[in-house]
């Protein structure tokens, strides 16, 4: 029985040991993806929404590439450690919207990544073209420092 309550006592041990090495995720500040984006986000109000803008490194336009704004929010801002958020980005040089969803997550080194998947709606001349309005695909954002 000794034996047994030592165990319990060793499994709480490092239950809370672990559970308090989790950081909570901070969306604000500067984060760049895999394909070289820049993304600026502002602090979040107590709703948990948020603004900032967007850079994006690769766009299909000849146009020439503005930073564009965006805004968001956050579920639960404060509550959880790792939060899922959403946010679209109005581009400032294409007849197109992106939405993003996604999850803030923090390793056990302290490194935050942000998981999305987004959809990227682009204007077409009429409802025969729908079939390639619609572009859907994933990015992950670094915090840079």
């Amino acid at each position: 029985m000794k034996s047994l309550f030592c165990c319990l006592l060793l499994a709480l041990a490092l239950l809370s040991h672990h559970t308090a090495a989790i950081r909570k995720c901070d969306l604000q500040g500067l984060w760049r993806n895999e394909l070289g984006s820049n993304m600026t986000l502002s602090a979040l109000d107590a709703a948990g929404t948020f603004s900032g803008s967007y850079h994006t490194a690769v766009a299909a336009t000849n146009k020439q590439i503005l930073v564009s704004p965006l805004q968001g929010a956050q579920q639960h801002p404060g509550d959880k450690g790792q939060p899922t958020f959403g946010f679209t980005v109005h581009w400032q040089f294409a007849d197109s919207i992106t939405a993003f969803v996604g999850q803030c997550f923090v390793d056990r080194r302290g490194k935050e990544t942000l998981e999305t998947t987004w959809l990227l709606r682009e204007e077409v001349p009429s409802r025969r073209d729908i079939w390639k309005a619609t572009r859907v695909g994933t990015s992950i954002f670094t915090r840079v420092k």
